[in-house]
């Protein structure tokens, strides 16, 4: 790496004289240029990480700072949009967007694709990225160009300063298991989501806790995992009553996996709730649909989205937009009663 004296900032200079190129290189890099070689922009994104260089809104250019107070885009990034949970959040995005005067543009995220080189030549007030989990490298180009980020529940920790919004997963795992051992069910299972995701380790968690502070009634709590997916949720069910039998209540940490969990006990000629209860994540609509109605612990998806952008507002003002926003904001979670869950039965027998 290039020495650069104690104290001072990297420049551009520093980047291009340690990646090799010049200056109008490394800017046009971080515009998001097309005609740059694949090799060339990976050699100044590297330079980029490797001095740690940084655009603050405050150190913009004037011809970039009009650009960026003249754009009334902003970029909303996700890996898909076909389930509910997505269409609520971007719902929310569009609104409050649409309340500031400002235009949403939907960015793929092919996992294969550049999607940050896109997002960088719109110039766009700033990104909003969900169900996405940025590397070191796609965070490092988006804050070299100076392009404010917020991200919705974050699939892995962010990097320090880096903006995000999410709901109380925990405290919402705790009121399912809570709201399970009021009702008598003791030998519970839950299907989680990717066990490398926060806020699938996060419900999981307080749901764990719950259980192990209800230490009179010897509660235990077996977890596989759904992957988000209905299908994988199903097969995960049959896994976990075939290694217990005796569960009666089971917590899903999202509504589609939720909806798994049905096919697996009507599969098996299992009542709800009657042989088992079972409770979801989410509240969507599906939720009231599905007979008997589900228990779920509700997210504010829309609201998710909403704020979403408030930050972002905040965050594309710069140094002269107030104080800085939280770099983590949660928003409550609660718990909506409906038909699948009762009683645990006085006998529950081994099924199979």
């Amino acid at each position: 790496m290039s020495p650069r004296p104690v104290g001072s900032r990297p420049t551009l200079s520093l980047v291009a004289k340690t990646a090799g190129t010049s200056v109008p290189t490394v800017s046009k890099v971080l515009r998001g240029g097309t005609d740059v070689s694949a090799e060339t922009r990976a050699k100044v994104m590297a330079a980029v990480q490797a001095v740690g260089y940084t655009r603050r809104a405050g150190a913009m250019s004037e011809s970039v700072r009009v650009e960026r107070d003249l754009s009334n885009v902003l970029d909303l990034v996700v890996t898909h949009f076909e389930e509910s949970w997505a269409n609520l959040v971007i719902a929310g995005v569009g609104r409050e967007a649409a309340a500031a005067g400002l235009d949403v543009v939907l960015t793929l995220a092919d996992p294969h694709g550049d999607w940050v080189s896109r997002v960088l030549r719109r110039r766009a007030v700033g990104t909003i990225g969900t169900l996405i989990d940025p590397t070191s490298r796609q965070f490092n180009a988006l804050s070299a160009a100076g392009v404010p980020v917020v991200l919705i529940d974050p699939m892995s920790t962010p990097p320090s300063g880096v903006a995000s919004i999410g709901v109380a997963n925990w405290d919402g795992g705790r009121m399912a298991a809570e709201h399970l051992l009021s009702l008598g069910h003791v030998r519970t299972g839950v299907v989680a989501g990717h066990a490398r995701h926060l806020f699938s380790r996060a419900r999981v968690d307080g749901f764990r806790a719950a259980a192990d502070t209800a230490t009179a009634s010897g509660a235990t709590v077996s977890v596989v995992h759904g992957g988000w997916n209905r299908a994988k949720a199903t097969a995960a069910v049959h896994a976990l009553l075939d290694s217990d039998p005796g569960i009666t209540g089971v917590f899903a940490c999202s509504d589609p996996m939720a909806l798994g969990v049905y096919d697996a006990l009507n599969a098996r000629g299992l009542r709800i709730p009657e042989d088992i209860s079972v409770i979801g994540f989410d509240d969507l609509p599906e939720a009231q649909y599905i007979c008997p109605g589900l228990t779920t612990v509700r997210q504010p998806c829309t609201e998710l989205g909403a704020t979403a952008v408030k930050l972002l507002i905040e965050l594309s003002r710069g140094e002269n937009g107030g104080s800085r926003p939280p770099a983590r904001m949660e928003l409550a979670t609660e718990l909506v009663v409906r038909a699948s869950t009762g009683p645990a039965s006085a006998a529950a027998a081994p099924r199979r």
